[in-house]
C-alpha cells in the first residue's frame, strides 16, 4: 500500500509540471495570434502565480481541515480544467481568467506534497519526487512542440497536456482512500503535535526569511529559464519556435536528471552538500551561456543550468522539519513556496519589461544576477541555520 501512495504522489508531481513549462514555448506561437507585444509574456505568468502565493499561504490551513489527499486530488482536477480552458481562450483575457484555479490548484499541491514527503520518507524520496516534477515540466513542452510543430499550433499542445493532466487527476481521486491508512502505518501511531503559526510568528523565526531568499533565488532562475528561454533562443539565436520549444524539453530534462543524481547521491552527501555542488555547476553553465556562441551550445549551456539548479529545491525542502521542526514544518512550507512563487512572479515579469527596452541579449546577464544572489543567501543561511541548532 505504501509503495502504491508514493507512486501516486510521483504521478501528482508530474501533473505539477506539466502546467509550469507550457506558456514559455507557446508563446512565441500565441503573442502574434493575440496581437500583443512579446514582453506582455512577463505580466501574463504572475496572474498565475498570484493566486499560487494565496493558496500556499493557506495550505497549512486547508491541509490541517481536510487532509492532504483531498486537497491534492481537488487541485488536480482543478489544473486540467484550466489546462482545457486556455485551449479554448479567445484572447489574453480568458487566458488571465483560467490562470486563477490553475494558480490556486499548483499552490496547495506543492505546499501539502512538499511538506508530507519531508516528514515521511528520506532525502533521497523527496528528490525522486521533484525529479518526476521535472518529467512534468519536460514532457509538456514536448507536447507543445509536436503540436505547433504538426498538429493545428499552441491550442493542440494544451489539449493534449489538459488530458493528460485529467488521467493523472483520476488516478488521484481514485486513490484517496489510502492515504489515511499508509499515514498510520508511516508514522506507528505517533503523529507529532502540529502546530499552525501565523505569519508573523514564521517571520520571527530564526533562519526562515534567508531560506525564503534562496527559494526567490533559484525559482527565479529556474523560471526564467523556462519561461524566456525559448524567446531567447527565437530572438538572439535564430532558431525557430517549433526548435526553441524542442530545446526547453532539453532544459527541463536537464533539471530532472540533476535531481535523480541527487537523490542517488543523498545517502553519501548531506542536502546542503548536493546544493552547494548544484550551484557550482551553475555558475559554469552561466559563464558558458554569456559566450557568443551558436545556438546548439546555448542550448547545451541552459540544460546544464536546469541540471545544476535542479537539485537545489527538493534538498532546500526537505531540510525544513530539521531546519525548523516537525511541529510548525507544514505552516512554514507554506511560506517557503509562497516565496518561491512570488520570485516566479516577480523575476519574469521584470525581465519581460527589460527586453521591452534593451532585447533578449540580456538573457544571460541577467540569469548570472539572480545567480548571485542565490550564492550568497546560501552562504548566510547555512551558517544562520548552524548557529541555530548549536
Amino acid at each position: 500500500m505504501a509503495t502504491l501512495l508514493i507512486a501516486v504522489i510521483y504521478a501528482a508531481f508530474i501533473g505539477l509540471g506539466i502546467p509550469d513549462s507550457l506558456f514559455g514555448p507557446a508563446w512565441p506561437a500565441m503573442y502574434p495570434e493575440f496581437g500583443l507585444d512579446v514582453s506582455v509574456a512577463g505580466y501574463v505568468t504572475p496572474c498565475t502565480v498570484f493566486f499560487t502565493i494565496i493558496s500556499s499561504l493557506f495550505s497549512a490551513r486547508l491541509i490541517d481541515r481536510f487532509g492532504t489527499a483531498r486537497v491534492t486530488a481537488v487541485s488536480t482536477v482543478m489544473t486540467a480544467v484550466a489546462l482545457f480552458g486556455y485551449s479554448l481562450s479567445p484572447n489574453i483575457f480568458c487566458i488571465i481568467l483560467f490562470s486563477i484555479p490553475l494558480g490556486l490548484g499548483g499552490g496547495a499541491i506543492d505546499s501539502g506534497l512538499n511538506n508530507y514527503v519531508a516528514l515521511h520518507y528520506p532525502t533521497a524520496t523527496m528528490s525522486f519526487l521533484h525529479c518526476f516534477y521535472g518529467v512534468g515540466v519536460s514532457l509538456s513542452p514536448y507536447l507543445m512542440s509536436l503540436a505547433l510543430a504538426h498538429l493545428g499550433g499552441w491550442r493542440d499542445g494544451y489539449r493534449m497536456a489538459a488530458l493528460v493532466q485529467l488521467g493523472i487527476a483520476l488516478i488521484v481521486v481514485a486513490t484517496v482512500p489510502i492515504w489515511k491508512r499508509v499515514h498510520h502505518e508511516t508514522r506507528s501511531g505517533e503523529q507529532a503535535t502540529v502546530r499552525t503559526l501565523s505569519l508573523p510568528e514564521i517571520v520571527r523565526t530564526r533562519g526562515v526569511v534567508l531560506v525564503w531568499m534562496i527559494f526567490i533565488a533559484s525559482c527565479s532562475l529556474e523560471y526564467v529559464c523556462g519561461a524566456w528561454g525559448s524567446t531567447y533562443l527565437v530572438h538572439s539565436k535564430g532558431m525557430t519556435p517549433a526548435d526553441a520549444a524542442g530545446v526547453t524539453v532539453f532544459y527541463y530534462a536537464g533539471m530532472a536528471l540533476g535531481r535523480f543524481l541527487s537523490g542517488v547521491l543523498s545517502s553519501k552527501l548531506s542536502c546542503w552538500r548536493i546544493i552547494i555542488l548544484g550551484e557550482g555547476i551553475v555558475v559554469c553553465a552561466l559563464f558558458l551561456l554569456a559566450l557568443p556562441l551558436s545556438a546548439t551550445l546555448s542550448s547545451f549551456a541552459l540544460f546544464l543550468i536546469g541540471f545544476g539548479n535542479g537539485p537545489v529545491f527538493p534538498n532546500l525542502v526537505h531540510l525544513t522539519p530539521e531546519n525548523f521542526g516537525e511541529d510548525v514544518s507544514q505552516s512554514i512550507m507554506g511560506t517557503q513556496m509562497a516565496s518561491a512563487y512570488a520570485g516566479i512572479m516577480l523575476m519574469p515579469m521584470l525581465f519581460g519589461s527589460l527586453i521591452s527596452r534593451f532585447s533578449t541579449d540580456i538573457f544571460p546577464g541577467f540569469l548570472l544576477i539572480v545567480y548571485a544572489l542565490a550564492v550568497v543567501f546560501t552562504v548566510l543561511a547555512m551558517r544562520c541555520l548552524r548557529a541555530r541548532r548549536q
